[in-house]
């Protein structure tokens, strides 16, 4: 029995050793992201040991609003960025401090992303339809956010002007909701979670759903210029273990039949019950309220490019990206093979 105890410790220690040994191997990488199901690539990525199969150590840096991930990747608190693009992202970009070298998540027809949703209030005044926004008050989070551009792109689409739209930045979700239920606004567009909450306290109704009516290319995967420049090959590490998740994540959750009516299928594709758990405990959330939330990601971290081409535009017709920016220059798309829609 003592000899079979020795034993056991012996082979407790070398397996000690060995994962001692394999840490010390690995690079140390941070990632800095919002927990929210847009990030699962890299949630599955981490959980399913691929950036460990790069050699890489990857540390998660949970952050809580959009803007404070490029500024982490611009001041190298962060190596890696995956967020939805702002007009505050395409500012520190256009001065040189960030690339985008992949895609995060889509707004994509028949996925349940994003809603536009009008307080009862409004509904009985006459605020029934997408084309109603000129002279209502809309609940976003900032000035500059993507909520800001899913109201810009909708008005280019029922030619209204979005500068009629009177925008009321509350800085949080939960801010959004409360002011949307007290009335002190006309309308919000609500993340789905927030907006199927919102409809069942009865506070107002959803009157449609962003990627219905206007798809785009919500979020990116970036890094700054200067790890391009000087380690090229741990950038080409993560991207390769970045994609795998991405690829698991489309698998279990995307990969529909887009011939059938949005609703008509509820994809649960190879992977679906492991996927569903890993993003349950990132997001720290029940499975049943993950399952409402999931958005659309490109099996291959693809981008829409020439939606980022349209970003900057619409930002600087506002005055809210300096006209100098450059689409082109903000971009390096050799990282990932196959982006589609790419101006010539």
């Amino acid at each position: 029995m003592k000899l079979l105890r020795l034993a056991v410790a012996a082979v407790a220690l070398l397996a000690l050793d060995a994962a001692a040994a394999e840490a010390q191997q690995l690079q140390k990488i941070s990632v800095g992201l919002l927990r929210l199901s847009s990030s699962g690539a890299v949630f599955i990525a981490r959980e399913k040991g691929y950036f460990r199969e790069q050699g890489l150590d990857a540390d998660l840096k949970i952050m809580t609003a959009a803007q404070q991930v490029p500024v982490a990747v611009t001041s190298g608190d962060a190596d890696f960025g995956v967020t939805g693009l702002t007009a505050g992202f395409f500012n520190l970009a256009g001065r040189g401090a960030l690339k985008i070298v992949g895609a995060q998540s889509r707004e994509e027809k028949g996925y349940q992303l994003n809603a536009y949703m009008v307080t009862n209030k409004a509904a009985e005044g006459g605020f029934n339809s997408l084309k109603d926004f000129a002279g209502k008050r809309l609940a976003v989070t900032t000035t500059g956010s993507t909520f800001h551009y899913s109201i810009g792109i909708l008005a280019a689409k029922y030619g209204f002007d979005v500068k009629s739209v009177t925008l009321v930045p509350l800085q949080s979700l939960p801010n959004m909701a409360a002011a949307f239920k007290g009335g002190q606004v006309d309308a919000t567009i609500a993340p789905v979670t927030v907006a199927r909450q919102l409809e069942a306290e009865g506070a107002g109704r959803i009157i449609g759903w962003v990627g219905d009516e206007t798809p785009w290319q919500l979020g990116a995967l970036f890094t700054s210029p200067k790890a391009i420049a000087e380690r090229r090959s741990t950038v080409e590490k993560f991207v390769r273990a970045y994609a795998k998740g991405a690829h698991d994540y489309h698998v279990a959750f995307n990969a529909r039949d887009m011939t059938k009516p949005a609703g008509a299928q509820e994809v649960r594709g190879p992977g679906y019950d492991e996927a569903i758990g890993i993003l349950a405990k990132a997001l720290e959330q029940p499975a049943e309220r993950v399952r409402v939330g999931l958005p659309y990601v490109d099996a291959e971290a693809r981008l829409n490019v020439g939606d980022v081409y349209n970003q900057v535009a619409f930002w600087q017709s506002q005055a809210l990206v300096d006209r100098t920016v450059d689409a082109r220059a903000i971009l390096d798309l050799s990282f990932v093979k196959g982006h589609f829609n790419v101006p010539r």
